[in-house]
């Protein structure tokens, strides 16, 4: 098979690259040493961060490849010829409004300097014409299929309506790496779209038989049917505005599971759950000796009642600040993580010392104390000091940011074992 030519948009640190090409020298997240037997090759990348003057992950992402074909600017001000003709495209895209009747408001929507960042991609397809991209894989939070709350599904639903306007087919899963014994809690929803005329394309049928079984996400996840097994067909409208206007607003009451497949507008979806009996990594696993972590990230005796109050059960009357009074109440955190379950999902928060109900906190050898930068970096199953050279609190916010490198490697795997 030859090679196969990828852009990668929303680039980040590079997780889709590194789970696509993969890399030379151990994971400590696998255990194995990574074989560069892979087809994808990435030949231009594409990362900027509109809300600060310092592109802290572009610096990142080019001290690992190379600043030759990377691109550091405002996608939407990249010239279609400037990007290389390709056959995969890839990108974790930001989740905003899509809303096709928003383009003509100051919103959240397209004239938003993320929430434009889909249509990016709609407009390189569009622009590219014959040449546009064989393959799409793209990720975004698993919220998407639900969005926004007045119109559930809306923005998921013009996504799949612009796309099959554009000749593809489409299948998605909410996909939880965890389920498939990887070392973080992390769900997200990939999107996988194959153009008419691939192999890919022709071989979706929408049907929950593919859905299951026979799709190039089942193959690299198993899954099933739920014990709560809720089904649903539907059409979608080829009228964007008419999506975006009307879909689930009082006319229809439909919704997105998390699986599906979509084929000249026509949707298949089902609530699945996971299938796996391999091995699970867990935070025991991938952690340091307490010997290589840095005094900065253990606990002292004085800062521990605070973390202990910040994970803790509350119910207090506090102050408005007009001086109005008001309960404010909250559950417990688990204190400290265990080291025998993956992680939490990392969110962008997690660095710094200062104490907080959402970062990591481990009892290692009578010491508690917050997870470092590679072991952040081994919980998202990126190589070792991937991200050094950055400060803790941001290589802490990449992996806040990234997606499971592992989740990328067996989709990989699969489409390149589907096309061959």
């Amino acid at each position: 098979m030859k090679e196969l030519k990828v852009i990668e948009l929303f680039a980040g640190v590079g997780g889709f690259r590194l789970g696509l090409e993969g890399w030379k020298g151990k994971s400590a997240s696998s255990g194995y040493t990574k074989k560069l037997n892979s087809k994808f090759k990435v030949v231009w990348s594409n990362q900027w961060e509109p809300s600060t003057k310092a592109q802290h992950a572009s610096d990142v992402y080019a001290s690992r490849w190379g600043s030759e074909h990377h691109s550091n600017t405002d996608i939407a001000t990249v010239a279609i010829k400037d990007i290389p003709d390709h056959d995969v495209l890839v990108g974790g895209f930001p989740c905003q409004d899509y809303s096709v009747a928003n383009s003509l408001k100051r919103s959240g929507g397209l004239e938003g300097k993320k929430g434009v960042l889909w249509w990016e991609i709609m407009r390189i397809i569009k622009e590219k014409g014959k040449k546009a991209p064989k393959y799409l894989i793209l990720e975004n939070v698993d919220r998407l299929l639900k969005s926004p709350a007045k119109q559930r599904g809306r923005d998921f639903a013009i996504m799949l309506s612009s796309l099959a306007s554009e000749g593809y087919a489409v299948e998605w899963r909410v996909i939880n790496a965890a389920d498939y014994g990887m070392p973080q809690r992390r769900r997200r929803t990939f999107i996988m779209a194959y153009k008419s005329g691939t192999k890919a394309y022709k071989n979706l049928k929408v049907s929950e038989d593919f859905m299951l079984s026979k799709g190039i996400l089942s193959d690299a996840f198993p899954c099933s049917k739920s014990s709560k097994h809720i089904s649903q067909e539907f059409i979608i409208s080829s009228d964007l505005l008419d999506v975006s206007n009307n879909f689930n607003s009082g006319k229809q009451n439909v919704s997105f599971e998390n699986g599906g497949v979509m084929k000249d507008f026509k949707v298949y979806t089902a609530r699945v759950e996971s299938e796996f009996e391999g091995k699970v990594t867990v935070l025991r696993d991938i952690v340091l000796p307490l010997s290589e972590v840095p005094k900065a990230f253990q606990i002292s005796t004085e800062e521990l009642p605070k973390w202990k109050y910040a994970k803790g059960a509350k119910k207090e009357e506090r102050k408005r600040p007009d001086g109005g009074i008001y309960f404010f109440s909250e559950g417990s955190m688990s204190f400290p993580d265990s080291l025998e379950n993956p992680a939490r999902t990392i969110i962008t928060s997690e660095g710094g010392s200062p104490p907080s109900r959402f970062k990591h906190i481990i009892y290692q050898d009578k010491q508690y104390r917050r997870l470092t930068p590679i072991e952040l970096e081994r919980c998202n199953m990126f190589p070792d000091k991937h991200t050094e050279g950055a400060t803790d609190t941001k290589r802490a916010f990449f992996m806040g940011n990234a997606l499971v490198v592992g989740v990328i490697e067996k989709i990989g795997i699969s489409l390149q074992e589907s096309i061959l």
